[in-house]
């Protein structure tokens, strides 16, 4: 599956480069527009990050937030700074298909659990960004924005987590975020053969189609593609064209 994504600073649209608010590039893009022309170039879900709530939850874009989703005809998820059980109520209850957790399930895996259980792991992506140490190969989870990783891998996450039936991971390789120089192809290949059962969203590099067919040819369930859609690389119709049965 192709998911478009968005990511938005006081309603607007923005990319940050490699998860850095001081290297952020605005986008002349109506949010609304931009959810409109990818839907009718065919994609059939979307992904939307609230950069305002992930920074300070109390500056959650929820009316934003609540417009595009009543608005759009197809399911959104949202991601951005989910720390508690109201984060992920409030998302859901503005109609959010899907809610995006990142750091949480790192720092208190026991909590993040029973949102799980509570939710419905339908309901709940478990975002995990990971930086690759260049000496082990060990792929730690980074928290706190990026900038500090914590002691525990993506794979053992993934392991601990299975017991609440997680389902779906979004995963981004950090030195590829926004760099259109192509995904970590043999990353979602290898948590593939290891987790089949999980359905892993890549992200994070996406520059060319060519990037797209790779990453169908990984193993990954679907790819969130947001800067090179932006700027004009290829379109939503394009990338499906890519992606069999998308």
């Amino acid at each position: 599956m192709i998911i478009p994504a968005i990511d938005l600073i006081g309603g607007k649209v923005v990319r940050l480069y490699q998860g850095d608010y001081a290297r952020k590039t605005e986008y002349d893009a109506d949010p609304q527009e931009r959810f409109d022309l990818y839907v009718n170039e065919g994609a059939k879900f979307l992904h939307l990050v609230d950069l305002d709530g992930a920074k300070d939850t109390s500056k959650r874009q929820l009316s934003v937030i609540s417009g595009l989703i009543k608005n759009t005809s197809v399911p959104v998820e949202i991601g951005g700074g989910i720390r508690t059980a109201k984060d992920i109520e409030d998302l859901l209850n503005v109609g959010a298909s899907r809610v995006v957790v990142g750091s949480a399930a790192v720092k208190d895996p026991a909590t993040a659990k029973e949102w799980f259980r509570n939710y419905g792991a339908e309901h709940i992506v478990l975002a995990l960004d990971i930086n690759i140490d260049p000496v082990s190969g060990k792929r730690f989870i980074a928290i706190k924005g990026w900038q500090e990783n914590s002691a525990v891998t993506i794979e053992e996450l993934i392991g601990d987590f299975a017991e609440v039936g997680l389902k779906y991971v979004l995963c981004t390789d950090i030195s590829r975020d926004g760099t259109l120089k192509g995904s970590n192809v043999e990353l979602y290949h290898d948590l593939h053969q290891l987790f089949p059962h999980i359905d892993f969203l890549a992200s994070g590099g996406i520059g060319s189609l060519s990037d797209v067919e790779a990453v169908r040819d990984s193993g990954a369930a679907g790819i969130i593609i947001g800067r090179s859609l932006l700027e004009g690389k290829f379109t939503v119709k394009e990338a499906i064209a890519c992606w069999p049965n998308a």
